[in-house]
């Protein structure tokens, strides 16, 4: 079924939401027992099944599937975090002779895996709650100009009022004692260097996405979206993490506490899903010129062409 050269390769199967990675990495899974990796920042979120689209219950027990909602929501889930437990599935996986296939929608995971991270230690929590807290107390501008003094080059490159990143830097200098800047500089190797790796983008048409995103949230709704959020809404976590800012979320909230309608909720997440599909397009063309860019109808052939020793 499937040959031992196979199982140094991987393949990564990304694309705009909504273009049909999963059924593909599924159908090509099941073929070749594989294993399926997410590299989507959203569907890591344990609380988001639904709104995110993450494989069903029923999907996953076809395949093996891993690092789906594992993290949760209260976490600030990062790239590098993600990397390090994708090391982990990519190690069992070549320990069991599977195929890895990587599948999302997120371009930073897939840079991370490809071209390699910086090498940033993880930050202790109480720094992290410490700077955190004189966030709160002080005020953002006051950690900028604290930052000025201690990480000049990281307090010139961002925004006076970027209160994520800000905060980020100054954590890293507390922590480590050395800057942003110097840890970027001495980056992680990637996890899949070049050669070791077939990539392919979906590019399906611009108006059949946009009707399918439409009609996805539509779905969600009658899957039960709205009650997931409802769910999530009741823990009150900090607006800012990721996990609250996942498309469809914010507009539903709003409409659970009585702001807006359920169609208004539903029109914001689908305009925000096509205007952060648009940007998928975008940033794959620039960022990751080594992905092979396929109308979804021609991929199974365009993997079945690439991918050697499978029936």
């Amino acid at each position: 079924m499937h040959s031992q050269g196979q199982t140094n390769k991987a393949v990564l199967i990304a694309g705009p939401t909504a273009s049909g990675k999963s059924a593909l990495a599924l159908e090509l899974a099941q073929r070749t027992q594989a294993v399926i990796i997410n590299a989507d920042s959203m569907q890591v979120y344990r609380d988001l099944r639904v709104i995110t689209a993450r494989p069903t219950p029923d999907e996953e027990t076809l395949a093996p599937h891993r690092l789906y909602g594992q993290v949760d929501a209260a976490v600030n889930f990062s790239a590098g975090a993600w990397v390090a437990d994708a090391a982990v599935v990519l190690a069992e996986a070549r320990a069991q002779q599977r195929l890895p296939i990587f599948v999302g929608g997120s371009g930073l995971y897939f840079k991370a895996l490809t071209r390699g991270l910086a090498a940033v230690p993880p930050v202790p929590a109480a720094v992290r709650e410490g700077v955190r807290a004189r966030l709160e107390i002080d005020g953002v501008e006051a950690l900028h100009a604290e930052l000025a003094r201690r990480d000049p080059a990281a307090a010139e490159r961002l925004e006076p009022r970027d209160r994520t990143r800000i905060a980020r830097a100054l954590e890293v200098v507390e922590a480590t004692g050395r800057s942003l800047t110097v840890w970027h500089r001495d980056g992680l190797p990637p996890l899949l260097p070049p050669g070791t790796f077939f990539a392919v983008f979906l590019e399906p048409d611009r108006d059949r996405l946009y009707a399918g995103i439409d009609a996805r949230f539509a779905a969600m709704l009658q899957a039960g979206a709205l009650q997931e959020v409802a769910a999530l809404a009741a823990r009150q976590l900090d607006p800012l993490l990721p996990a609250m800012k996942a498309h469809g979320v914010p507009a539903l909230i709003r409409h659970l506490k009585g702001e807006i309608t359920l169609d208004e909720a539903a029109e914001i997440g689908c305009a925000d899903t096509r205007h952060y599909a648009k940007r998928q397009f975008t940033w794959f063309r620039h960022q990751l010129p080594e992905f092979q860019w396929v109308k979804p109808e021609q991929a199974g052939a365009w993997l079945e062409s690439v991918i050697p020793g499978h029936e």
